[in-house]
């Protein structure tokens, strides 16, 4: 078993800046990728950001390309998402997901951490 702690949500003026957190632990040799996801009130989970394991390719939302920054410590076992020039619609909550496998779906899911951007 794997288990995924996200931290770093809050709430932040538009334009401002957030880094979440994502902690893995338990079984976490055996790692493909890690990635993060959000959902909105009313609409469909979107896949942000991902980034394969350790430290290697990332992919974007074309929403977020360019503002946010996945990136990975595999000493800590913890995948950030640095997330600049923040707009009322990135308001959602954040899951951080770990994917065991190229393909197939995530594996494991963390809670979620609130993310609110006041405009």
């Amino acid at each position: 078993q794997v288990q995924l702690v996200e931290s770093g949500g809050g709430l932040v003026q538009v334009g401002g800046s957030l880094r979440l957190s994502c902690a893995a632990s338990g079984r976490t040799f055996s790692v493909y990728s890690m990635g993060w996801f959000r959902q909105a009130p009313g609409k469909e989970r979107e896949r942000v950001a991902a980034i394969t394991w350790p430290g290697g390719s990332t992919n974007y939302a074309d929403s977020v390309e360019g503002r946010f920054t996945i990136s990975g410590d595999n000493a800590k076992n913890t995948v950030y998402l640095q997330m600049n020039s923040l707009k009322p619609e990135d308001t959602a909550v954040y899951y951080c997901a770990l994917k065991i496998f190229p393909h197939g779906s995530y594996d494991y899911w963390g809670q979620g951490t609130q993310v609110t951007i006041s405009s």
